[in-house]
């Protein structure tokens, strides 16, 4: 007898000394995003993006505001500087240092990206946590708004909502893209509340008697926010590259003396593409690759914190 009882016990025991070992959800998605090459990648080109723009004063070979070589740029003949000594890549079309403003510009790419996913993210949480949270006539009104922001294509919202502001500016492409994402962040916090209050640890603290606003903060919400943050490092990519569509298409801060890769690639692309293409290729390529770092850090981040991928 004895030994069948050892027998059925030794399974759980090994169960449970496994379990008391075993590792976090997010013990175990590090661990699987420093093995992943993709997220490697990804951490990498958006590390040097960091870099480069946090120490782009002190990286610019110039005075990004300087027209060093103003009287040698024709256009009229179309004569644009290229690369030569003391300019790697040439000069603007109003003799300004290329390279000292394309690093300049990463600040205002990243200062416009990241003011916009967070704006979005803290009105579409508030919208889709206060759905969640209560559900009844509240989930049904803000789902509706939200709804009619969904039905609209996201670049065409965002031109219709920079159009409505009668001065250009670098807020407006903010609030634009901003609005665009709102929709998102509350339909998958709402979805992930909701899936929330049908767990078995929210019910035994509902059926305790715990408040309701205690349960919404201390179990619901904590455990909702990982869809979120995956979701807010993808939208990183398509808040830079919405914001360039923007500044391209006029839309944005009309101020020439601001470097923004947006604005320099509409600027280049629209008037001086057959005179010096370099001047579209350069920070086209640069908005390229940092969305292509925030999309391959977002999907390994993903893919990582999904359960089903657990080992």
């Amino acid at each position: 007898m004895n030994t069948l009882l050892n027998k059925k016990k030794e399974p759980i025991d090994k169960l449970a000394a496994a379990s008391a070992g075993g590792r976090s959800l997010g013990a175990e998605a590090l661990r699987r995003m420093l093995r992943s090459p993709v997220a490697i990648v990804g951490g990498v080109i958006i590390l040097l993006f960091l870099l480069l723009a946090i120490f782009a004063p002190l990286l610019a070979p110039k005075d990004p505001q300087v027209r060093y070589l103003q009287d040698k740029v024709i256009l009229g003949r179309g004569i644009i500087p290229g690369a030569q000594p003391g300019f790697p890549l040439g000069v603007d079309d109003f003799g300004r240092d290329f390279l000292s403003r394309l690093l300049i510009g990463a600040q205002q790419t990243l200062l416009v990206g990241v003011l916009a996913t967070v704006i979005g993210v803290l009105i579409g949480a508030l919208i889709g946590g206060l759905a969640g949270a209560f559900g009844g006539w509240v989930d049904t009104v803000l789902m509706r708004v939200v709804d009619v922001l969904l039905a609209f294509p996201s670049l065409l919202l965002a031109i219709s909502i920079a159009s409505l502001f009668a001065k250009p500016s670098q807020w407006t492409v903010i609030i634009a893209v901003s609005i665009i994402g709102v929709p998102i962040f509350a339909r998958l916090l709402r979805g992930s509340m909701l899936a929330q209050r049908e767990a078995d640890h929210v019910l035994a603290a509902t059926s305790l008697g715990v408040k309701r606003t205690t349960v919404v903060f201390r179990h619901m919400l904590p455990n909702s926010l990982g869809p979120v943050i995956v979701q807010a490092t993808l939208t990183l990519a398509t808040a830079i590259l919405e914001a360039a569509a923007l500044s391209f298409l006029g839309l944005g801060d009309p101020d020439p003396t601001r470097a923004e890769w947006g604005l320099m690639l509409g600027n280049a692309s629209q008037h001086f593409l057959d005179i010096r293409p370099e001047l579209a290729y350069y920070p086209a390529i640069a908005i390229i690759i940092v969305a292509l770092g925030f999309t391959l850090l977002g999907e390994s981040l993903r893919e990582a914190l999904d359960p089903k991928n657990r080992r």
